[in-house]
C-alpha cells in the first residue's frame, strides 16, 4: 500500500542508511549505487556529504540529479525512494559533518568519528537535492 505524503516524509526523516544512486554517464556502466548517510526534515530538501574529489561528486555534477532509497523490515516492510535535482553544492563544514555524524552514531562516538573524518576524508562538499519524485510502500508484516 502506498504511503501518504506525511508518512513517506516522516519515514525518510528517520536515520536510515540510504542506497544512493546516480547515473554513471556511460553506456557500459550501470548507475553508481552505494550506501550513504543523509539529512532530511519533512517538507525540506535532502543533503548528503561527500568527498570533493569522489566519483559520487563527479557523477552528480554530470547528472545533475540522484536517487535515495531507504527501507526497513520491522515492524513492517516499508520503503521510500526519492529522486530529484541537485539544487546546490557548497563546501562541507565541520558543523555539517558533526550534524550528520550525530544522526547516525551514538553520542560517545561522534567526536572520535569527526576527528577521523577531518583527518582522513579530505575536502568535502554538501550536495542538496529537492525531492521531486517519490515511490513508497508499506508491504505489511511478515
Amino acid at each position: 500500500m502506498p504511503l501518504t505524503s506525511q508518512e513517506r516524509e516522516s519515514f525518510l526523516a528517520e536515520p536510515h542508511i540510504a542506497a544512493f544512486s546516480v547515473a554513471s554517464g556511460r553506456a557500459d556502466r550501470a548507475p553508481l549505487t552505494v550506501p550513504i548517510w543523509y539529512q532530511y526534515q519533512p517538507g525540506g530538501d535532502i543533503w548528503i556529504l561527500t568527498g570533493r574529489d569522489s566519483r559520487k561528486h563527479r557523477l552528480l555534477t554530470e547528472a545533475g540529479r540522484f536517487t535515495l532509497l531507504v527501507e526497513r523490515l520491522e515492524p513492517s516492510i516499508r520503503y521510500v525512494s526519492v529522486e530529484g535535482p541537485v539544487i546546490g553544492v557548497t563546501d562541507g563544514t565541520e558543523a555539517e559533518l558533526r550534524e550528520i555524524s550525530a544522526r547516525y552514531l551514538p553520542p560517545e562516538k561522534v567526536e572520535g568519528y569527526v576527528a577521523f573524518a577531518l583527518a582522513d576524508h579530505g575536502s568535502q562538499v554538501v550536495v542538496r537535492m529537492r525531492p521531486e519524485r517519490w515511490v513508497s510502500s508499506d508491504l505489511g508484516t511478515v
